[in-house]
């Protein structure tokens, strides 16, 4: 497949890019400041995200558009430059003609109990809130889109650099509430979230829908 992949040298999209690779697939990698590492299978693109018109014509004619856009967690604008980079890159998708757009969000916005999602706990870290809660802003925001093939991921609660487990291929998936293990924890290690939204863009299973995935 080819695939675009936007946030390509970031935590999250640096192991999808991985896994992409190592599947084979025809990757154009999407990066403020991007590398190249002389993989021929990866085609790296220096773009500036709210270029809409840019940014269209870098990933026109991809099977897939996977977004991984961060805005940075210390960003003292970070609400405003998520939701408008992600409007941004939202719009640029469906000028590009491509349908399919897979878009990786927070798990602040994962419902805990009815009516209630995680960010607005009292136990929800004060360090993500802004974080959590441009990301819920901006999944209301894509509910609404109609013309794209969109899905929207969000992650498991406890997804970061400590969990090292690595690759084990196994996950469980799951749409508004958290997947649980055993002991009531909601964990994924980046590299097996990168598995989920490969299997997610080889195999379509969730559709104009958010989802999330764990142990």
């Amino acid at each position: 497949m080819k695939i675009a992949i936007i946030g390509a040298t970031g935590f999250v999209g640096s192991a999808i890019l991985n896994e992409l690779v190592n599947r084979n697939h025809e990757v154009t990698a999407i990066a403020r400041n991007p590398k190249n590492d002389g993989n021929s299978t990866i085609k790296w693109e220096k773009a500036d995200i709210n270029n809409v018109e840019e940014m269209s014509t870098i990933i026109a004619g991809n099977d897939v558009v996977i977004n991984a856009f961060s805005a940075g967690w210390t960003n003292p604008n970070l609400y405003t430059d998520f939701l408008e980079g992600s409007k941004a890159i939202q719009e640029a998708v469906k000028k590009s003609g491509v349908k399919r757009f897979i878009t990786i969000g927070g798990g602040g916005s994962l419902f805990v109990a009815p009516n209630l999602q995680a960010v607005d706990t009292p136990d929800f870290p004060k360090e993500y809130y802004t974080g959590a809660t441009a990301a819920r802003d901006y999944l209301n925001i894509i509910k609404e889109e109609k013309e794209l093939d969109w899905a929207f991921f969000s992650p498991a609660f406890e997804m970061h650099q400590g969990i090292t487990t690595g690759r084990t291929g196994k996950y469980r998936l799951g749409l508004d509430t958290p997947v649980l293990d055993e002991n009531q924890r909601s964990i994924l290690s980046v590299e097996d979230l990168a598995v989920v939204i490969a299997d997610e863009a080889e195999n379509p299973k969730h559709h104009q829908v958010r989802f999330t995935a764990a142990y």
